[in-house]
């Protein structure tokens, strides 16, 4: 029974956790006008003091400090940094430049991104319905790329930049938190330096009415919830169940897209879309297949 509650309890923070991604856009929309990097700014900014905040809470701050004096994780932690910072200034600007359909389609491209970065760095070897199911992606990119003779840039460096950053932070061994902290922390200066020298009106909190102020606040939340529901879910949660979770997310963003923020769906994007949706039916069927053949083998084992 506890166990049972507890995988309830995962289900219900993973899902809440997508949930609040995939509608993230609503937020982001809602700062039309300013600039990506000025929303950047503000959002790293506030989800570092939320996350100090959350760390000095649960007692977590000795794990910040001891972050902080090791050089090998600093160094691996920059390098975090950096993909996530780049990932989030591209999705921003993807949201409030109206390509919020492309976002998506690198979304649900990431984990297909993961299956070859893993491949490539991990040693990991590929089972045939994942290469079909990489082909079928590839072969989505290669049909935009010859109906519009150029590659789609934005969903390509979102699922890279997204990928590469998990690759990247499998080689810091710093709880989810404590990473977020630190990479906000290595983003502060620039964002502080930004807000300065900014000649946006609204880049002095000063000068803006409370509303805005408060838009801006929320970016802390924004950031720091789902990350923290996700980890729970990550930890009561089997891999495969957290993966098919995360379709949660870029299949929001496809309806808001197009249904909200009015972004012409295309028989060109739909046929894109397709081949990826086939190749991720095919990755997921793959992957429930092998989740019954590694409990058939424990079960044997015992």
């Amino acid at each position: 029974m506890p166990e049972r509650d507890s995988a309830a309890a995962g289900l219900l923070a993973g899902v809440t956790a997508f949930l609040m991604w995939g509608v993230a856009p609503l937020y982001f929309k809602l700062l039309d006008g300013i600039s990506a990097p000025e929303i950047l700014a503000h959002r790293s900014i506030w989800a570092l003091v939320l996350a100090m905040v959350v760390l000095a809470v649960i007692g977590k701050l000795p794990d910040f400090m001891a972050t902080l004096r090791d050089r090998k994780r600093m160094t691996t932690l920059a390098l975090s940094t950096l993909l996530i910072g780049s990932n989030w200034l591209v999705f921003i600007w993807a949201v409030t430049s109206n390509h919020l359909l492309s976002a998506s389609l690198g979304y649900y491209i990431n984990p297909l991104i993961n299956v070859l970065l893993g491949v490539l760095f991990m040693g990991e070897r590929l089972r045939p319905l994942q290469w079909l199911a990489v082909a079928l992606a590839a072969i989505g990119i290669g049909h935009e790329l010859w109906q519009f003779g150029e590659l789609p840039v934005v969903a390509l460096f979102l699922a890279l930049s997204f990928g590469f950053y998990g690759l990247v932070r499998k080689r810091a061994p710093v709880e989810s938190l404590t990473g977020l902290a630190m990479e906000t922390l290595f983003m502060l200066p620039i964002a502080l330096t930004y807000l300065v020298l900014s000649t946006s009106p609204s880049s002095n909190m000063a000068n803006n009415d409370w509303q805005l102020n408060g838009l801006l606040l929320l970016a802390g939340p924004v950031t720091l919830l789902p990350l923290l529901l996700f980890n729970i879910a990550a930890r009561r949660l089997n891999l495969s169940t957290v993966g098919f979770l995360q379709y949660l997310a870029p299949t929001l963003m496809l309806v808001i897209a197009t249904q909200l923020f009015g972004e012409p769906f295309s028989e060109t994007k739909l046929v894109t879309f397709a081949f990826v949706w086939f190749g991720l039916a095919l990755y997921s069927t793959d992957a429930l297949a092998q989740r019954r053949r590694d409990r058939a083998l424990r079960q044997a084992a015992i």
